[in-house]
């Protein structure tokens, strides 16, 4: 059962694949695509840092790590270099759950 599952799934993604690379240039040229190329990235990593923050198992949880993105948002805005806004996410966590 294992195998098949891992199967199908590989052959899934070939043909995921295989679709995007069958699409015509003239399709992708156009702005609207470009347009939704260029956030899709973007729309995916912040779901990924919602879901990491917020979430515990099937909970939603308001916690230290809320507090730190917090943190990290904050530091973003005042242009802070990407280690202090690592660092001060992390610090402000760690304090909170200590």
């Amino acid at each position: 059962m294992t195998w098949a599952a891992i199967l199908l799934a590989g052959a899934g993604c070939y043909l995921l694949k295989l679709a995007g690379l069958s699409v015509p240039p003239r399709v992708l040229q156009r702005p609207a695509a470009e347009r939704v190329a260029d956030l899709i990235p973007v729309a995916l990593l912040a779901a990924l840092v919602a879901v990491q923050v917020f979430a515990q198992g099937p909970h939603l949880v308001l916690d230290a790590r809320a507090a730190g993105l917090a943190v990290a948002v904050g530091l973003l805005v005042l242009r802070a270099p990407f280690l202090v806004v690592v660092f001060g996410a992390a610090l402000t966590a760690a304090l909170l759950r200590l």
